[in-house]
């Protein structure tokens, strides 16, 4: 069992966890990710590894309310338990110093780029973060983001915030303006990370996205997690979470994505249907 030590919500829908699992929390790297049950009839969700704290034995996951799991954990509270945690799983990112490196999150997946933007920062490179929502109100981690970065450039689809358009156009304008840039991590939506894989292709700039795709079993065995990468079959959980963005089919991805979408529309109507009646 694994306690819920704090528990905050960010946005709408986006809430952040600090579970115990003193074990996942001496070992993990940024990138990893552990996969959780709520009981022992839940399913096996993937969520990336936040943050961790050794001393205290903890670790931080962000997570956004998309499905029935993920909306009976939003319901729990700090002193509550999972019935499983487990990891850390799949590769940690490479971190070295490779100079000037842009780090851009979208929703939700700000809470994934932001250990990587503060692993690479203290590996010594130059770190530009450029964080991205539809509007100010479902923005998280801006100042967590700011201490890690060297640059942090705010965008938001109606302009309420910070620049306003789409994280890829704030990126495209720093290539117009001549910016030197050796990697760029993008982590997001798949619409979005497609885009900014395009964007970067005919630059040449190593471009890094991390994938979620269906997950089941997360050691190799059971395939659900299998994505295309260079026209060969990875496994996400084993071989990444993250590949080379210009090498990622996301048209299949974004297929595999939403095969069982039906299914899981009727499982949230379900529960909210069971949470009303109550």
């Amino acid at each position: 069992m694994n306690r819920i030590v704090e528990r905050q919500d960010l946005s709408e829908n986006v809430v952040r966890m600090v579970l115990e699992a003193p074990e996942i929390a001496r070992k993990r790297r940024a990138g990893q990710f552990i996969i959780l049950k709520i009981d022992e009839k839940g399913e096996r969700i993937p969520l990336t590894i936040v943050d961790s704290d050794a001393r205290e034995g903890t670790i931080t996951i962000i997570f956004q309310v998309v499905g029935k799991t993920t909306a009976v954990l939003a319901r729990m509270n700090a002193g509550e338990s999972l019935s499983d945690v487990q990891g850390p799983l799949g590769n940690p990112t490479e971190i070295e110093n490779f100079g000037r490196v842009v780090c851009i999150g979208g929703g939700v997946g700000v809470g994934v780029v932001y250990p990587l933007a503060a692993a690479l920062k203290k590996a010594g490179n130059h770190v530009t973060s450029i964080i991205g929502a539809r509007c100010k109100s479902l923005l998280i981690l801006e100042q967590e983001m700011k201490q890690v970065s060297d640059r942090l450039i705010v965008a938001t689809d109606d302009g309420s915030y910070g620049f306003h358009g789409f994280v890829s156009a704030v990126l495209q304008n720093m290539i117009d303006a001549g910016e030197k840039i050796d990697r760029v991590y993008a982590i997001g939506p798949v619409p979005m990370m497609r885009v900014l894989a395009n964007l970067t292709r005919p630059y040449g700039i190593k471009t890094i996205v991390s994938l979620n795709p269906i997950m089941v079993d997360a050691t190799g065995m059971c395939g659900a997690c299998r994505v295309s990468v260079g026209g060969k079959t990875k496994f996400t959980c084993v071989d990444g979470p993250e590949f080379d963005g210009h090498e990622v089919d996301f048209n299949l991805l974004s297929n595999r994505l939403r095969m069982y979408s039906e299914q899981e529309k009727q499982t949230m109507e379900a529960h909210r249907c069971e949470c009303h009646g109550k």
